[in-house]
């Protein structure tokens, strides 16, 4: 279910905006996303397998978010990564690295070999992104609140630029605990920044426990909405359905002199049922290439 947008900005589409049934309705998704999202998800496996350890359940959450951006919603060329006026998309959430790899690697970026070198001597795919190193990274992020700054940055860049732009940011729901993150909020909302979507993984978890236990940040929407932002809350985030409609629901701010902040109630882990059970712990963990081929085996349904 989506919880839409309750600003009095949208007074003008208010009606498309409240019925997202409708637009679900008139949006008739490939079903290759899906497949997509499980390469994905599957890529990411086997390059953490294969290194033996990293940080899987933060990116398996977020699958369904970069399968929509870059196969759907984002106007990006892998032949031209460079193109003036392309959408962007800052991964402030560093963790996610490997996902961001394996979703450029299925759009044509590099070729899917060099996921094997993930976070290897002389790679281009280092744990964190890093836009020197690697074709399509647009921001090099990894310190917590570090990426979202550099995005509310690049999307007044563009704003002053002119050159219609619309900027992605993801950040994590332990990461939203960083005062970093609610300067440049604040920032953002006072310079109208409406060409500015952001996503936070709600996942509930982080390295050293629950984000409640650690240091709680509900009620995650009001808080949003107090600095200023349009707020969209995605029941499930790891439903392509659910997830597609909020992309196109927060493209509806573009114009209204707010920027956006999707919320998505994702599941740590998603997908591989040993990794999700694993809760907190999964947040950085030793996977042996044989754990990664059965939970590959898992999601292709094949266990």
């Amino acid at each position: 279910m989506l919880f839409p947008l309750t600003t009095s900005i949208y007074e003008d589409k208010i009606q498309l905006v409240n019925n997202s049934n409708q637009i679900k309705e008139n949006t008739e998704l490939d079903k290759n996303l899906r497949e997509i999202a499980k390469d994905i998800r599957c890529d990411v496996l086997t390059c953490i397998g294969h290194l033996g350890v990293g940080h899987i359940g933060g990116c398996l959450s977020v699958a369904e978010l970069l399968t929509v951006l870059y196969f759907e919603a984002m106007n990006t060329d892998p032949k031209d990564p460079k193109k003036p006026g392309r959408d962007r998309f800052i991964c402030s959430k560093g963790h996610a690295g490997p996902a961001v790899y394996a979703t450029l690697a299925n759009r044509g970026y590099f070729d899917k070999k060099e996921l094997l070198t993930l976070n290897q001597g002389g790679t281009n795919l280092p744990s964190h992104c890093d836009m020197n190193r690697t074709v399509g990274i647009d921001m090099t992020t990894g310190s917590l609140g570090q990426g979202f700054s550099c995005a509310v940055g690049v999307a007044l860049g563009s704003k002053l630029e002119g050159d219609g732009a619309t900027i992605y940011t993801l950040i994590g729901d332990g990461e939203t605990q960083e005062g970093q993150i609610w300067e440049a909020a604040m920032f953002a909302a006072s310079k109208k920044l409406d060409n500015l979507i952001a996503f936070t993984d709600y996942n509930k978890l982080q390295i050293d426990g629950t984000v409640e236990e650690v240091n709680g940040i509900a009620p995650l929407d009001e808080k949003w909405r107090a600095f200023g932002w349009n707020v969209i809350d995605v029941e499930d985030g790891n439903d392509i359905d659910e997830v597609s409609v909020a992309v196109k629901h927060a493209k509806l701010g573009i114009g209204s002199g707010r920027p956006t902040m999707v919320i998505l109630n994702t599941k740590k882990g998603c997908g591989v049922k040993w990794i999700e059970e694993l809760g907190a712990g999964n947040h950085n963990t030793n996977v042996t290439a044989e754990q990664a081929e059965a939970a590959i085996r898992e999601l292709r349904g094949e266990a």
